[in-house]
C-alpha cells in the first residue's frame, strides 16, 4: 500500500481543479447500471484516462469509464460509471484505488451496485437485492502487504461491512415507494468464466445467496478507509443447478438495464432521506 495515498492525494489536487464539488457520498454503478448518473444536477464528468493515477476501464462492456459529480436529493455525489475487475488484469490497488481517491475528496458513505447471479431459488431474474453480509472467495485481498496507518488500521473489522442503519433505511424507502426488495449475502469470485453446476451448489450450501466478480475487493478497502457501505445486487439471472440455462452478457446487460431504473429510484430515495 506505499504510496497509494500520495497518489490519491495527487488525483484528488487534478479533480479538484476541474470539480469544486466536496461530495461525502460516492456511488460506484455496476455493469449496466450507470443512468442514476444522468439524474444527477449540475453535472460534472471526468473521464478516467485524465485522472493521475487512475486505471482505465475499456475491456468490459456495461461500463462509460467517467468519474462524475452531481447533486441527488440536495446532496452532491461522486459516481464511478464503470468500475475495474481483478480478471480484467488490474492488480487489488489499482481496483480499488477509485475509493482511496474518494475517501481523499470526503466521501463517508459508499453505494456499490453489481449485476450477479442469483442462487438463492427464492429470487427472480431482475430482482434488487440489499447485500447484508459477504464472502471473499477470490483468494486475494486489497489489504495484503505494509500497511499504512493513515489509510486505515492493520486488522480492519469486518463485523459489519454493510451497514445495518443503512439497510434498514433501504428497507423503509422500499416498503414505503412499493419496492420489491430482497435481501442476501454476496459471494465475490475472481471470474470471468461463469461457475459450474457444483460451484453453484457449493457456494449456496456456505450461505451465499448472489454471486459475482466485484464488489468485495472495493467494500474491504472502504473499510479500511472508515467509510459507512450500502451494497445492491441486481439478479441478472437464476444459477439454480438443476435450471441452469446458457447465459451471455447481452443478456446480463439488458436484465440489469431494465432493473436499473428500480434500484436507481431506491438510491434516489435513500440519499435524500439520510
Amino acid at each position: 500500500m506505499e504510496g497509494i495515498r500520495e497518489s490519491a492525494v495527487n488525483a484528488v489536487k487534478f479533480i479538484s481543479s476541474k470539480c469544486a464539488m466536496k461530495p461525502k457520498i460516492g456511488v460506484i454503478l455496476g455493469t449496466g447500471l450507470g443512468d442514476l448518473s444522468k439524474k444527477a444536477q449540475n453535472k460534472v464528468e471526468i473521464a478516467y484516462k485524465d485522472i493521475p493515477g487512475f486505471p482505465v476501464s475499456g475491456t468490459q462492456k456495461g461500463h462509460s469509464g467517467t468519474l462524475s459529480f452531481g447533486t441527488v436529493g440536495g446532496k452532491d455525489v461522486v459516481f464511478m460509471e464503470g468500475r475495474f475487475h481483478y480478471y480484467e488484469g488490474y492488480p487489488l490497488n489499482e481496483v480499488t484505488f477509485p475509493v482511496r481517491v474518494m475517501k481523499e475528496l470526503g466521501v463517508e458513505t459508499l453505494f456499490v451496485t453489481n449485476a450477479a447471479g442469483g442462487m438463492n431459488p427464492g429470487y427472480d431474474k431482475g430482482d434488487i437485492v440489499a447485500i447484508t453480509d459477504h464472502i471473499n472467495f477470490m483468494g486475494v485481498n486489497p489489504l495484503i502487504g505494509r500497511n499504512d496507518n493513515k489509510l486505515g488500521l492493520r486488522f480492519p473489522d469486518m463485523i459489519e461491512p454493510y451497514s445495518n442503519e443503512l439497510i434498514t433505511l433501504a428497507e423503509k424507502c422500499a416498503q414505503e415507494n412499493g419496492i420489491k426488495l430482497q435481501k442476501g449475502v454476496y459471494i465475490g469470485v475472481t471470474g470471468p468464466c461463469l461457475e459450474t453446476r457444483a460451484e453453484y451448489r457449493f457456494m449456496h450450501q456456505i450461505g451465499a445467496d448472489v454471486v459475482g466478480m466485484s464488489t468485495v475487493p472495493e467494500v474491504i478497502v472502504a473499510v479500511h478507509a472508515g467509510i459507512k457501505v450500502f451494497g445492491l445486487s441486481c439478479v441478472t439471472d437464476r444459477c439454480i443447478p438443476d435450471e441452469l440455462e446458457p447465459v451471455n452478457i447481452e443478456e446480463i446487460i439488458a436484465t440489469a438495464q431494465k432493473a436499473g431504473p428500480v434500484m436507481d429510484r431506491l438510491i434516489e430515495l435513500m440519499i435524500t432521506n439520510m
